[in-house]
C-alpha cells in the first residue's frame, strides 16, 4: 500500500477501449495520476501532451520507476507476459479480459501477483453494476427462491475494422467467446461461484473467419445451477438479455447494460456511471492505497478462462 497518497499508472496499449474509457477514468479518478503510456504508435501517444511515452512496456518499467500500477489492455496474447513482467517488476497491474489466452496462462499470472505480493486484477466492470449487486443481494435473500438458471444473451453484427485484431486466433484466442461472451460468463460466476463443469459450441453459421462467430456455453454450478451464455457477431438484431430463474420467481436484467432490474417483488433502476471502467478503477485505487476488497481479483477471473477453455477443447 502506498499510504493514501495517490497511484501513478502506466497504460499499456491505445486502442479504442483505452481512448474512451480507461483513460479518461485515471484522468478522472481522484487518486489518479497519468504517468505515462506504452505503444508502439508514436502518433497515439501525441493525444496526451506531457504524459510520458515508451515503445514497450520493458522499456516503461526500465525508464519510469515511480509508476506504481499499469493497465495492461493490449491484445490477449501479450496480457500474461506483460503483466508477468509488470508484476516482478513490483508494479500492481489492473488487466483487460479476458485475462490470457488459456487457464494456465491465466493461472501464472495469479501466481505471480502472489510471490510478487501485488495486486492483480481483472477490468470485468460488469461487477460494479448496481443493477448486478442488487441482483445478487436478492438472490441470496431468497427473492426468487432457490435459483435454477442463469442466462446471458448477447447478440450483435461483427466487430469492426478499428478491432480487426479479434479476429485473429492468435492474437485474441477466439470470437465471441473470449470478446463478449466472457463478461456474461464473469457475471454468472460472480452471481453463483466458481463453475463445476462447462461444455460448449463453436461455429461460423454466417462468416468465414478464423474465430467462430457463434458460441454457446453451458455451465454448472454448485447446487444444482445451470447457465447458459450465448454469443454472436452474426445478428443484425442487437440483444443484451440477462435473466435469472428460481423455484418462486425470476428476475430479469435485460438489457445487462441498461438501469432496470424487476423481479416478482418489484422493480428498480440502478443506474451504472456514464464511464463503465471508472468504478473499476476507482475500486482498484482502494485496493492499492487502502488494501480494500478488489472487485474483481485474479483468482476469481481466471475461472471464465477456465470455461473458455473448456468450450474450445470441446
Amino acid at each position: 500500500m502506498l499510504g493514501g497518497m495517490s497511484v501513478k499508472w502506466l497504460v499499456v496499449g491505445i486502442g479504442d477501449i483505452t481512448r474512451k474509457r480507461v483513460i479518461p477514468a485515471i484522468l478522472a479518478e481522484e487518486r489518479s495520476v497519468l504517468q505515462g503510456v506504452a505503444t508502439r504508435d508514436a502518433n497515439k501517444a501525441e493525444a496526451y501532451p506531457g504524459v510520458k511515452a515508451w515503445a514497450t512496456v520493458e522499456e516503461a518499467l526500465a525508464g519510469d520507476a515511480e509508476i506504481d500500477a499499469v493497465y495492461v489492455a493490449s491484445p490477449v496474447f501479450l496480457h500474461a507476459a506483460q503483466t508477468i513482467a509488470c508484476l516482478r517488476a513490483g508494479k500492481h497491474v489492473l488487466c483487460e479480459k479476458p485475462v490470457a489466452m488459456n487457464f494456465a496462462e491465466a493461472q501464472s499470472m495469479v501466481d505471480e501477483a502472489e510471490r510478487a505480493g501485488k495486486r492483480l486484477g481483472v477490468a470485468y466492470y460488469r461487477r460494479a453494476y448496481p443493477k448486478l449487486q442488487r441482483a445478487k443481494e436478492l438472490i441470496a435473500a431468497g427473492a426468487i427462491g432457490k435459483p435454477l438458471f442463469v442466462e446471458g444473451i448477447y447478440h450483435g453484427w461483427l466487430e469492426s475494422e478499428e478491432r480487426a485484431w479479434l479476429r485473429d486466433p492468435a492474437i485474441a484466442g477466439g470470437g465471441p467467446l473470449y470478446d463478449v461472451a466472457s463478461h456474461r460468463i464473469d457475471a454468472c460466476n460472480f452471481l453463483f461461484g466458481k463453475p463445476e463443469r462447462a461444455v460448449g459450441l463453436r461455429s461460423n453459421a454466417l462468416h468465414e473467419l478464423k474465430v467462430e462467430d457463434s458460441a454457446t456455453v453451458v455451465i454448472g454450478y454448485a447446487g444444482g445451477v445451470h447457465g447458459v451464455v450465448d454469443a454472436r457477431w452474426n445478428s443484425h438484431v442487437a440483444r443484451d438479455e440477462f435473466r435469472v430463474v428460481g423455484t418462486d420467481g425470476a428476475m430479469e436484467l435485460t438489457p445487462l447494460n441498461g438501469p432496470t432490474l424487476r423481479w416478482s417483488g418489484g422493480e428498480e433502476e440502478l443506474p451504472v456511471e456514464a464511464n463503465v471502467h471508472l468504478p473499476a478503477v476507482r475500486n482498484f485505487v482502494a485496493a492499492v492505497l487502502e488494501g480494500d476488497a478488489l472487485m474483481c481479483p485474479g483468482d476469481e477471473a481466471v475461472w471464465t478462462d477456465w470455461v473458455t477453455e473448456q468450450v474450445m477443447r470441446g
